[in-house]
């Protein structure tokens, strides 16, 4: 008997290397893995980092990085992408270059700018080339409040607040959806997604932990590795915040400063209700 075929879903992410393994690339691809997805990479820098903070950052050519692109673009083909640390202008603009020559759809945009740390990810200069070349050909942009901030210029500090910025940057820059995520506010952790027609309040329970290193890249890779599997935007958004809100309960307890958390918790606690995300009405 013949084997079936397998199916194969294949995503890409364009971001920096975490030599601590928590955050970056390596957080993306754990979290493909985790829900069955092929993983590629073009890494756009390396960092010198553990749970205490960020000691170096090495640019990648922009030469290498549009190689990197290209060979898997050509030779594998890419369901769907996400992008994260794009730390200079002329890296940003090179990305929306090949995403444009290559039509490839799909595209994740987690607007990395400051590591939990502290240190800067993302260069002023290239705060515009963000919003003016990227935002637009994103499927989904995924920004945290203080992200969200700096994308709007607004400030944001209630529910209405995080509505209005999610809504200013599907209208204003052009993105197809935004999810402005609640990890930051003082209240319980609700996500508001924004498709460019309705509201979707996504609440988890909040967990006291220093181990969440890595929230941003993981939840926004766990959205593309579903969209590359064809899911529904609002499908793969949820199960994004199961898949964070798992892997932040069950900490690893890693390192002595703000720790990774457990790409393992998926697969591991799933079956389990306790603590699971609600969405609520708008």
């Amino acid at each position: 008997m013949a084997q079936a075929e397998l199916s194969v879903y294949k995503a890409l992410t364009i971001a920096g290397s975490d030599s601590g393994g928590g955050a970056g690339i390596q957080a993306d691809l754990k979290t493909f893995q985790m829900l069955d997805v092929f993983g590629m990479s073009a890494i756009t820098a390396v960092t010198a980092q553990n749970t205490l903070g960020v000691s170096g950052i090495y640019d990648i050519p922009v030469e290498g990085i549009a190689r990197q692109i290209e060979a898997v673009v050509e030779d594998i083909g890419v369901d769907a992408l996400k992008t994260g640390m794009l730390s200079q202008p002329e890296v940003i603009d090179l990305v929306a270059d090949l995403i444009g020559k290559h039509k490839l759809g799909k595209l994740v945009v987690d607007p990395v700018m400051v590591a939990k740390g502290g240190a800067t990810l993302l260069a002023a200069s290239a705060q515009s080339a963000l919003r003016d070349r990227l935002l637009p050909l994103a499927a989904l942009v995924t920004p945290n409040i203080p992200e969200a901030e700096v994308i709007t210029g607004m400030r944001i500090t209630t529910l209405e607040d995080m509505k209005e910025a999610a809504v200013r940057i599907v209208q204003q820059y052009g993105a197809g959806a935004a999810v402005v995520k609640g990890g930051h506010s003082a209240d319980a952790p609700t996500d508001v997604l924004f498709d460019g027609e309705q509201y979707h309040l996504l609440t988890a329970e909040r967990y006291q932990t220093r181990h969440t290193h890595g929230t941003g890249c993981t939840f926004s890779a766990a959205v593309t590795a579903e969209l590359a599997k064809g899911c529904t935007l609002l499908a793969a958004v949820q199960t994004a915040k199961r898949f964070i809100t798992l892997a932040i309960r069950h900490e690893l307890g890693i390192g002595g400063g703000h720790g990774p958390t457990n790409h393992w918790a998926y697969s591991r606690y799933a079956s389990e209700d306790r603590g699971e995300p609600t969405e609520e009405p708008v």
